[in-house]
């Protein structure tokens, strides 16, 4: 049976209890072609080390640089592009890869938003990606409404969901993947104009979910923590933010740090236009 999750708590910054609180926020530049569009993170468990894709299908590899634990900058280490599965190049909207996620074996997997609307694993030595199977649901996402979040368990389940509400009820599906199929788990509510863009998993099995939206002013961001595990499903604002408080913020990872804290980094897209940045920020989880 699908679980229809019910949203509990105030939306807004102020109220929410637990929150996260603001630690670290810089911007990173580079010089490079390739540089930004970033739609997909992981952070290491240790907290030093970051693996992103873009939506041009780079995979980048980065070292971020602490001073007793606060994150000051990132450095990078390498950059390499996406491929198919006999090793070529992905072309046209095959190229826009949205999500990543690492499990906690190394496998690595990516989604893609457009033309594929589809996950596929990743070898992160070689970059080349082998198309997992499809649910029949995914043939129905637009060209901008495909998977945009993708998250393992810490059991070793993947999960993803698309960015649009797929019916009148203003929720949208939650896929699960396990045995070599796709089925549905919960449905996630989508209250208000905020919608899903980035997910990841806590040490615990909440799923903590980034999401966004465009205001006259500038984009809004919202991030709530869900326990799928609960009946009902409970459900937690953790951030909610005034218009251009930052970026486009993109993907989102969680980790926890060596005196148990929660912490949370996300970095923003900037779509490859010189009005916006590539912003890192890092939260800290207060209970």
């Amino acid at each position: 049976m699908i679980a229809v999750i019910v949203a509990f708590c105030a939306a807004t910054f102020a109220a929410a209890e637990p929150r996260l609180r603001v630690d670290a926020q810089f911007e990173w530049t580079l010089e490079e072609d390739w540089f930004g569009g970033f739609s997909g993170m992981e952070v290491s468990p240790d907290g030093n080390a970051l693996t992103l894709i873009t939506d041009r299908s780079s995979v980048v590899r980065a070292r971020l640089v602490r001073e007793q634990g606060r994150l000051l900058g990132v450095q990078l280490l390498s950059q390499d592009t996406l491929k198919t599965e006999d090793g070529g190049r992905l072309r046209g909207t095959s190229r826009d890869s949205e999500g990543l996620a690492i499990g906690r074996d190394g496998q690595a997997y990516v989604s893609f938003e457009a033309h594929d609307k589809s996950v596929g694993a990743l070898d992160l030595k070689t970059g080349r990606i082998t198309p997992l199977p499809d649910h029949p649901d995914f043939a129905y996402f637009s060209i901008n409404t495909g998977l945009e979040a993708l998250a393992v368990h810490p059991d070793g389940r993947l999960f993803t969901l698309s960015e649009m509400p797929s019916d009148s009820s203003g929720t949208t599906p939650l896929f699960k993947f396990r045995n070599g199929n796709w089925r549905i788990s919960h449905r996630i509510p989508l209250p208000g104009p905020f919608r899903p863009v980035g997910a990841d998993f806590d040490d615990a099995g909440r799923l903590y979910l980034l999401e966004r939206t465009i205001t006259p002013l500038g984009f809004r961001s919202q991030i709530r923590r869900f326990d799928l595990n609960a009946d009902p499903v409970v459900v937690e604002t953790l951030l909610t933010t005034f218009p251009a408080a930052f970026d486009n913020l993109e993907a989102l990872s969680v980790w926890t740090d060596a005196a148990g804290t929660t912490r949370v980094i996300v970095i923003s897209d900037d779509n490859f236009i010189s009005l916006q940045t590539t912003q890192i920020v890092e939260f800290v989880l207060t209970e």
